[in-house]
């Protein structure tokens, strides 16, 4: 998928564990995580918006476009 998904390299950056990300934004750790394995198909604006003002980011931080070869 020509998508890649960098959750968990912002993570890492802010120190930041999957189960602390996601108590703060209200989800489960669960869903969290098939997103920052780049397991989901989509993201709605409101959930990347809650990630980037936690993590202190912007959203090209997260999400960053490879064309498949």
């Amino acid at each position: 998928m020509p998508i890649i998904v960098n959750l968990d390299v912002m993570m890492a950056r802010r120190k930041i564990s999957l189960g602390d990300l996601a108590d703060k934004m209200g989800i489960t750790p669960s869903n969290l995580s098939i997103l920052k394995t780049g397991k989901a198909k989509a993201i709605r604006f409101s959930t990347l918006e809650s990630i980037c003002q936690i993590l202190e980011c912007q959203p090209a931080d997260i999400l960053e476009y490879k064309p498949d070869e």
